[in-house]
């Protein structure tokens, strides 16, 4: 069983931040402002002399700006050419090219939109007509060459705007086949390393196909005669009197030879971001290999590709670092040989800043940054509304820098369209951008009383766009309290945006976006609304049912009571048959009457406006389990088929049901063979209820029948019956034609039209064939048409890169056609984009996140369906000089048609680089230029290392390392610790501020044999980072313990101190029995008493019986534990004997009674009986 969740909130979350953090400040249209161009033809413009020639310009402004031409330098009066018109409110021209040649309006045209703000200028657009030439007539001779010499087949296809397309095709527009001995040349030159006898054919046709104007051309075909030696030695002998020029029939092997490439070494210049393609063409006999190298580096990773078997190398987007020397090595099994190319790479000029609109209040200050790139380095020249600012009036509140124009205290009045244009001798690019000096109160642009949804735990963004003169700063406020909301958990974006990372239930309420500069204020309110995520409480579960059995799938939801569910349930992720066996409930999915075809895995998806949730189960259906008793069996087959009223199209089938046995017949199963197609394969045809014996079937042409009836009961089916007599239909023409007809590329200059052919049942007739028609849609309006058999695809080869096409097939056979196909609409295959995206420019939002803004490439140059855009980025280095290493590229995929995304994770404190390209089914295109940005500074990481380095009896040395990521200049570290008691409860903290350049410390004063714990971490300007933990302990003189301890852990010395112990224990208790036998009398006197010399006390020290002494009686035993005073209490036992001797007194360990004994004074005895007990001896005995 399988679970999938996914919450719309953070699935979306990047698709809404882009969206609400990608927008640029934007100029109400009802307020004065100068033009802006919005849209505009490209640059190198070529037409189709068919069509109107349509020339772009819009732009915006206020008042709205009006629009003027030049063409070629020069003002294009537009009212003196009655051809010529423009749209209203617009700039664009449409040329009416009826009865003119396109060609008369050829040349540089440029649009200028002005109002009494300024005026704003469009690039130079240069307009040139497309041109498809005719080829020359010319009458080709055959080509004779005697076999393995090598050959060239010329093209030179007539010049054209843009360049033809090349391929060699035959008489059947078939591609001629090629291999790394016959290949095609960039020039379009069909080339052969040795020509071989099955080369010899009359049809080698090259083709040349102008994208613009889609048409085709083709050259005169060429005849190509290979004669092997045998051939020529017959010539030769008929010319010379039968003499052998040649005595074996064997071809002489060559070393290989450089075609194009000439000599050893040659030169190339290529523009960045253009496509390198080098060519390498070598004959020789055996055929040489082709083999690329760098001389000066490696090929550049997923930019390279070898094609044409080896003979070209293509880098695709150039960059600097391709140029160099590259080799190509042709070698066969006689020689090899080396041809170096040294390829230098230039180029045109690219955006390194695109210089952006400036909206200033009076008195302000900005500057605009027109930064390019290119080799050479580009000139950067400014224009004010359309004239060099060198001309322009002089400002004193303007100063030009090379690339920057700095602005001081602007004045009402002075707004104005500002042009940069960088130039190089590759090109040149130009930008515009305005400075509009308003006076504006604050608005809102958001509109009033929003909504936003979000599910709980995902981001949430409540926008808030505004306008204003100064530029507003925004704060927001949440119901009626009247702190701001700043700092975790929300985050305030530069253009107003409030994000809360985490949303809870609690932030849900009423938000109040304030915007406020020096001239007013005002305010929005919107509101957030937390929804509960959608969760699925009980899940389907496995099933496995038998045949006939009913399955029921719970799927129960727990979900936002706001938010209304949607419950869909799938089999093998598609929608469940269409059968009303299957029953859906709001919480449930019951099969009833389960079939083998019902097994699969089961989803129920749980839809909101937000988010959902989904979980799968499997069905498996296994066989009933057999019953030991049968009560029915299955009936007997019918018998006595007939065929009567037998028609071409349909026949009547009767037959004579059997027994029953005791279960009756639900429905007869009516089966059909096709002798003729499908001999011995039996298909269902239809079925009638068991109440009928008579079945009226509808045929199909061509097909010889023969058909079987079998009975089903509640037991199940019978045995077949006999096939009935075979019924021959007719051939006629297809009545259907091929299904799944579909149309794609699988290169950049072909279609392929797929269909699922007809069956032999379907084709009604012999000779099935298929009518593959297709033409260019919208271009086209006759069919090109081709009639196939035996083939279920067709490829059309020379078509235009990714265009559309109408494809349709035809079912034919010997009788006639199909019913009209319909129409399926598919695309030549993709190429790789051909364009980078254009005004990249970077945002840096915090330390760990970067905005990036891009302009889509045109749909034209993607060449293919639009996957998305994908952003390289990598840390160049760290800002730190302690942190210089570089980190791996990343890379992040925005899907579809983007123009900014976010880059998370980067590492603070860091110079990043980045690029971005488009891609599509084909693959990436070229990427834009490398542009840089910095990140703040962060959080540090944890420090390295923390380690105890010197522990004494009151003081401690720690020792540390820098962290590993600095993220930042360090300003110091924080060191906190506390003590640790033996139960682990830790005591006040202290705290510690020591600076950045210290790597070490000593804490004085602190206790002996006590356990700290140390908690240790960097801080920078923006704050404190992770801790990192260390424990360690003061120390005493602990040499003695140590080697008791090692002592008390061996197993010999506890061992002997048990046997000492044990011993002990039993002479005491023999000792107390002893002085316990004789009743109440002084114990000295019953001592006296003994006469027997082997009953005396026990000595300690050696373990014998001797005189007992005052010493001896008052040493502890080993062992021995005493109360925590250092005294021994009397217990019960004690009392008794004390009130027995008549006085105080004590008893020692062994029993014995002190204030008794014999050979010392009364004095001493009572004393030392009243002595603490010697604590020392026991504790250090273990």
């Amino acid at each position: 069983m399988e679970r999938t969740r996914t919450r719309a909130g953070a699935a979306v979350f990047l698709m809404l931040i882009l969206g609400h953090l990608g927008n640029a400040l934007e100029v109400p249209l009802d307020l004065a402002q100068p033009p802006t161009i919005t849209q505009q033809s490209p640059k190198d413009y070529i037409i189709d002399p068919r069509e109107n020639i349509v020339i772009h310009c819009e732009a915006k402004g206020k008042p709205h700006p009006s629009f003027s031409w030049t063409r070629n330098g020069i003002h294009f009066d537009i009212d003196q050419d009655p051809k010529v018109t423009m749209r209203p409110r617009s700039g664009t021209l449409v040329v009416d090219i009826s009865g003119e040649k396109a060609e008369t309006y050829e040349g540089v045209y440029q649009c200028t939109a002005r109002n009494k703000h300024g005026a704003a200028v469009s690039n130079n657009i240069v307009i040139r007509q497309s041109r498809s030439p005719l080829w020359s007539k010319e009458r080709n001779e055959p080509i004779r060459v005697q076999e393995g010499e090598a050959l060239v087949l010329h093209c030179r296809p007539p010049a054209g705007l843009p360049p033809p397309i090349i391929f060699w095709m035959d008489v059947n527009f078939q591609r001629l086949p090629q291999s790394s001995r016959v290949f095609q040349a960039l020039n379009g030159d069909l080339y052969f390393s040795n020509v071989l006898k099955e080369d010899s054919r009359n049809d080698y046709i090259c083709y040349a196909r102008f994208p613009h104007t889609q048409t085709i051309q083709q050259k005169q075909p060429i005849t190509l005669l290979v004669l092997n030696l045998d051939a020529v030695n017959e010539t030769v002998a008929a010319l010379f009197n039968e003499t052998d020029f040649f005595s074996d029939g064997s071809v002489e092997e060559r070393k290989p030879t450089f075609l194009i490439p000439s000599g050893s070494s040659s030169s190339k210049m290529v523009l960045r971001g253009q496509v390198l393609e080098l060519e390498c063409i070598t004959e020789g006999l055996p055929t040489p290999e082709v083999s690329w190298s760098k001389l000066s580096g490696e090929f550049p990773d997923k930019r390279t590709s070898i094609v044409t078997f080896q003979k070209i190398l293509r880098i695709v987007n150039v960059s600097d670092a391709d140029a160099g020397e590259y080799r190509c090595t042709a070698h066969n099994r006689l020689a090899s040989i080396h041809h170096t190319i040294r390829v230098t790479v230039k180029a045109a000029p690219y955006w390194i800043t695109t210089p952006r609109n400036l909206v200033l209040a009076p008195r302000e200050k900005g500057q605009l940054i027109c930064r390019a790139s290119g080799t050479p380095k580009p000139t950067i020249n400014w224009a004010m509304n359309g004239i060099p600012i060198e001309n322009s009036p002089e400002d004193s509140n303007r100063k030009v820098e090379g690339d920057t124009i700095i602005f001081e205290e602007v004045q009402t009045g002075s707004s104005a369209v500002y042009q940069c244009n960088a130039s190089n001798e590759y090109g040149y690019l130009l930008s515009n951008a305005f400075v509009n000096v308003l006076s504006e109160t604050p608005r809102v642009l958001t509109p009033a009383n929003q909504v936003y949804q979000v599910i709980r735990n995902n981001h949430a963004l409540l926008d808030c766009s505004s306008f204003g003169s100064p530029i507003p700063k925004i704060t927001w406020f949440k119901d009626s309290q009247s702190s701001t909301l700043e700092g975790d958990p929300y985050l305030l974006h530069e253009n107003g945006t409030l994000e809360i990372y985490v949303a809870q239930a609690f932030n849900s309420g009423k938000y109040i976006c304030v915007a406020r500069n020096t001239l007013g204020i005002a305010e929005n309110h919107v509101y957030l609304e937390v929804k509960e995520p959608t969760r699925i409480l009980k899940q389907p579960k496995y099933k496995v049912a038998q045949r006939n059995m009913n399955v029921v799938f719970e799927c129960k939801v727990k979900h936002d009571p706001t938010l209304i569910p949607i419950m869909i349930w799938l089999k093998d992720n598609g929608e469940l048959p269409d059968d009303e066996r299957f029953l859906v409930d709001s919480d449930s999915l019951t099969i009833t009457d389960v079939t083998e075809n019902d097994a699969g895995t089961y989803t129920c998806i749980m839809n909101t406006t937000l988010d959902h949730d989904s979980a799968s189960a499997e069905l498996t259906v296994v066989e009933a389990a057999p019953t030991p008793a049968v009560i029915y069996e299955q009936p007997d087959p019918p018998t006595d088929l007939e065929l009567t009223d037998m028609k071409p199209r349909s026949v009547q089938l009767t037959w004579i049901p059997g027994d029953e046995h005791k279960s009756p017949i639900h429905k007869f199963v009516i089966q059909y063979t096709d002798s003729l197609h499908d001999h011995g394969h039996w298909h269902n045809l239809t079925h009638v209820p068991g109440s009928k014996t008579t079945a009226h079937l509808e045929l199909s042409p061509y097909v010889h029948y023969s058909f079987r009836v079998l009975a089903l009961n509640a037991v199940g089916l019978s045995d077949p019956s006999n096939p009935s007599h075979m019924y021959k239909t007719n051939p006629a023409a297809p009545d259907e034609n091929p299904s799944g007809v579909k149309g794609f590329g699988t290169e950049r200059d072909n279609l392929m039209i797929l269909w699922k052919p007809l069956s032999g049942l379907q084709a009604n007739g012999p000779g099935l064939q298929y009518k593959v028609m297709w033409r260019q849609k919208d271009v086209d309006k006759n069919w090109t048409s081709v009639t196939v058999a035996n083939v279920s695809k067709f490829m059309v080869s020379g078509t235009p890169t990714f265009t559309p096409y109408e494809v349709k097939v035809q079912a034919i056979n010997n009788n006639g056609i199909g019913p009209d196909p319909a129409v399926v609409t598919g695309h030549s295959g993709e190429d790789l984009p051909v364009q980078a995206p254009d005004s990249v420019q970077v945002l840096v939002l915090n330390s760990t996140l970067a905005e990036v803004h891009w302009e889509p490439v045109p749909p034209k140059t993607v060449r293919g369906h639009l996957k998305g855009y994908k952003v390289s980025y990598w840390r160049e280095r760290s800002l730190h000089k302690h942190n210089p290493h570089r980190v791996e590229q990343q890379f992040l995929s925005f899907s579809g048609n983007k123009s900014h995304g976010m880059l998370p994770g980067l590492q603070p404190y860091s110079l990043y680089l980045f690029n971005i390209r488009v891609y599509n089914g084909k693959g990436e295109g070229p990427a834009s230029s490398n542009l840089q940005f910095e990140t703040p500074e962060g959080v540090p990481g944890p420090p390295s290392f923390l380690r105890i380095t010197n522990s004494n009896l009151n003081n401690l040395t720690l020792e540390w390392g820098p962290p590993n990521d600095r993220n930042g200049h360090l300003t110091g570290y924080i060191l906190k610790y506390q003590q640790v008691n033996n139960s682990n409860e830790l005591g006040p903290i202290e705290e510690l501020a020591l600076p950045a350049n210290k790597t070490s410390v000593t804490l004085p004063n602190l206790k002996y044999s006590t356990r700290y714990k140390f908690y240790f971490n960097a801080k920078t300007g923006q704050g404190a980072g992770p801790v990192i933990t260390e424990e360690a302990i003061t120390i005493m003189d602990e040499a003695m313990p140590s080697r008791q301890a090692d002592i008390a852990t061996q197993g010999w010395f506890i061992g002997l101190m048990c046997a000492i112990a044990l011993l002990i224990l039993v002479l005491l208790i023999i000792c107390f029995i002893k002085r316990n036998k004789g009743g109440k009398y002084p114990v000295k006197e019953k001592e006296d008493a003994h006469t027997d010399p082997e009953f005396q006390p026990m000595k300690e020290d050696d373990c014998t019986f001797g005189e007992y002494s005052d010493t001896e009686d008052h040493k502890p035993l080993k062992g021995s534990r005493t109360p925590s005073n250092g005294t021994v209490h009397r217990d019960s036992s004690d009392e008794s004997l004390v009130d027995y001797a008549g006085g105080d007194g004590q008893f020692n360990e062994d029993g014995s009674f002190i204030g008794q004994y014999s050979g010392k004074s009364s004095i001493r005895e009572t004393a030392e009986a009243h002595s603490p007990v010697n604590t020392t001896a026991m504790n250090s005995f273990v």
